[in-house]
Order: C-alpha cells, then structure tokens, then sequence
C-alpha cells in the first residue's frame, strides 16, 4: 500500500499531466500561443522589465538552452525582443514587446479561468489547503523558491 507522500506526489503528476492539456487548448483558442510560449511571456510580464536567460530558465523550470530557443521564437514572432546586457556582452536580457504584451493579455483571459475551473471541484476551501500545503512543501525543499500569491 502507498504512502500518503506517494499518494500525494502520484496525483500531484497525474492531475499536471490531466490538466496540461486542457490549458494549452484555451490558451492557444484564446490567444493563439503555446503554453511554453505564455509561459515566458508570462514571466516577463510579472517581472515587468527584462530578464536574463538565466532568470527566465529558473521561473518557467526550463533549460537555460530551452529558454533561449523558445526566446528566438518569440522574438521571431514579434513578441518578444532581445537587448544586450551592458554589464556582460555575452549575455542578453528578454524583454515583452508591446504585441508580445497584448498576446499574453489575450491568452490570459482564457488561461486563469481555465484554471479556476479544473480547480472548481474541490472547492475554495480545498483549493486554499492544496495551495497552501504545496506552497509549504516547496518552501521546505527550497526556501529561496518565490511563492506567488496573487
């Protein structure tokens, strides 16, 4: 028989992978991004000035190579444009350009209902005790980890 911990960390993946899906359909329907895409326009839209690669690759939990790739797509589509760091030539910051803005704008008004809806139901209660328990378990496993509490 499993563990709670294991109980726990079973359906924490099975309802990421359940869910996943389900958010990149509202997000590309409403915005017409890629989740991956939304993601980092995200982040730069939270942050509301540039990013390094290296800052983005630690918010949206991907490879600094990762980022940068999905940095190029994003500059090619206009949404995003590259400035030098003026005190590191080899690196370079992200910044949101005012398509890039209006495109997460877009995909966000699908993206946060779509969550508030797979959420529904478990209830406030249940989603507050869920965010607050991964939100604990996190910050005991990294305490540096920034917990966003919008």
């Amino acid at each position: 028989m499993p563990s709670d911990a294991e109980r726990a960390w079973e359906s924490l993946l099975r309802l990421h992978a359940a869910v996943l899906p389900r958010l990149e359909r509202a997000v590309a329907n409403e915005g017409g991004l890629p989740l991956s895409w939304y993601d980092v326009l995200l982040e730069l839209h939270d942050e509301g000035g540039p990013l390094t690669m290296g800052q983005l690759g630690e918010r949206v939990v991907l490879s600094r190579t990762r980022v940068s790739r999905l940095v190029d797509e994003l500059v090619a589509a206009g949404l995003v444009a590259r400035e030098a760091n003026p005190d590191d030539g080899r690196s370079a910051y992200a910044v949101l350009t005012a398509d890039g803005r209006r495109r997460f704008l877009a995909g966000a008004r699908a993206y946060l209902p779509a969550i508030d809806h797979e959420f529904a139901p478990v209830g406030a209660d249940g989603v507050r005790a869920l965010a607050e328990a991964l939100e604990t378990a996190l910050a005991a496993i990294d305490p540096d980890a920034p917990i966003r509490r919008r």
